[in-house]
């Protein structure tokens, strides 16, 4: 290979290389396309998104489509909301419906609701279509009917008007912090439940009852202790009579063995018991018949 057709093929590997770092790094295409469609962004634009990295179809095409609906944007609005992290075409989307129904919105208000997190786009369609949502029960509905309820005299003056219950609800601004407008809340029905104060008063009552018999309970429980402490007293007692009865012999028979009590004496004894038992019949003559 002769020097000659080595630097020929180095000269046009270069170039090829070049041409594709070029292309690849400046978008030609979407330059001409953007030409093509009367938006006129020059060449150089489209490089200093590439270094600030931008994507530069998210904002070309957005523009294109805002020029042929006839919005005046341009590439800075547009490459802002991108870098702060907004939807560039659904911005530019809702802003060709807002324009064909008529609805007054700026760019710079489409693009804050689209960077606040809503879907600005739906928000426009639903101001054009208006969408009945169901909700379950929502907190501060509650608090609108209770409060209403709470601060009148007699529950019957509420259900004689009804819109008492509106006017606190739309008060408590439920549509505050969203997307959507409440025009009108229309009561259709109000079913009185049960008493809460009589269940609750019964409830009480039920309570002290219970109380009132635990108390009770504890009561008997502490008296039935006392019978068995004192009954135990009593035996405990008994049982110490018995006990100083037995030692009666043996203190007799020790003086017996020391000559402390004589025979006569002993016999004297026997017959005071004797004599005792007796008029104790005498007393008592059903028992005896008994016996």
């Amino acid at each position: 290979m002769t020097p000659e057709l080595l630097s020929t093929l180095l000269i046009t590997g270069g170039g090829l290389i070049a041409l594709a770092v070029f292309f690849t790094f400046v978008p030609v295409g979407l330059w001409i396309s953007s030409f093509a469609s009367g938006v006129h962004v020059s060449i150089f634009t489209l490089i200093g998104m590439r270094l600030r990295r931008v994507v530069p179809s998210k904002i070309i095409n957005p523009l294109i489509k805002a020029v042929k609906a006839g919005i005046g944007l341009n590439t800075n609005q547009l490459e802002s909301h991108f870098l702060a992290g907004g939807n560039v075409d659904r911005v530019v989307n809702a802003l060709i419906a807002a324009h064909r129904a008529d609805i007054e919105l700026s760019f710079e208000r489409a693009a804050a609701i689209d960077l606040a997190g809503r879907n600005v786009l739906e928000a426009v369609q639903m101001s054009v279509n208006p969408k009945v949502i169901e909700t379950p029960f929502i907190a501060r509905v509650g608090e609108g009917v209770v409060s209403t309820i709470g601060s009148q005299h007699n529950h019957k003056h509420v259900l004689e008007n009804p819109d008492m219950i509106s006017r606190t609800v739309l008060t408590k601004g439920l549509d505050s912090g969203t997307a959507f407008e409440i025009l009108s809340i229309d009561i259709a029905d109000i079913d009185i439940g049960k008493n809460i104060g009589a269940v609750l008063q019964t409830d009480q009552a039920e309570a002290d009852k219970k109380i009132a018999q635990a108390k009770a309970e504890e009561r008997r429980a502490m008296a039935i202790a006392r019978e068995q402490e004192m009954k135990s007293s009593v035996e405990e007692m008994r049982a110490k009579v018995v006990a100083a009865e037995a030692e009666v012999p043996l203190a007799m028979a020790d003086a017996l063995r020391n000559g402390k009590l004589g025979v006569m004496d002993y016999v004297n004894y026997l017959n005071v018991q004797a004599d005792t038992q007796m008029r104790n019949a005498i007393g008592h003559p059903v028992e005896s018949d008994r016996e």
